[in-house]
């Protein structure tokens, strides 16, 4: 579907639920993209940051990879795998699994983390060349009353 050359009645009417997914699937390539580039996929980051009590975990206590699948349930896509991808982390010596089979982030683990969060701002100024921070508000503010229109229990 080309908008190149649609009026904006045309593109007014065009279905919400068509370009929000293919907003997410070319925002999610691209930062995965990027990520990788950086040197780590997207669930490793979410792998680590879920462990670390410098990041999103509030204790740093391990965790099993269905226990992390919970945690990142709203987040994680389909293809997925949590549990390749911690051994990839495993190998690296940025995780420990113990005996019960909880994962745990290592010093050099959350170093890695460490290191990688100062650049993701630099994906998501990518991503929002050429619009304003109102624009942005607005749009987030439009797909929220669509949500609330259809019954979403989204914020």
């Amino acid at each position: 579907m080309t908008t190149e050359h649609m009026s904006d009645a045309q593109l007014a009417a065009q279905p919400a639920a068509y370009w929000t997914g293919m907003a997410y699937e070319a925002l999610i390539a691209f930062t995965r993209a990027q990520l990788v580039e950086l040197g780590m996929s997207q669930p490793q980051y979410w792998l680590l940051r879920n462990l670390s009590k410098n990041d999103i975990s509030p204790d740093g206590h391990g965790m099993t990879v269905p226990e992390l699948q919970r945690a990142m349930s709203s987040y994680i896509r389909p293809e997925d795998d949590l549990e390749a991808d911690s051994e990839v982390l495993l190998g690296r010596g940025w995780l420990t699994r113990d005996d019960e089979g909880r994962l745990w982030i290592t010093d050099e683990g959350d170093e890695a983390r460490a290191a990688l969060h100062p650049r993701i701002p630099a994906i998501r100024d990518h991503i929002h060349q050429g619009v304003d921070d109102s624009d942005y508000v607005v749009a987030l503010k439009v797909l929220r009353q669509m949500m609330r229109n259809v019954g979403s229990d989204m914020p």
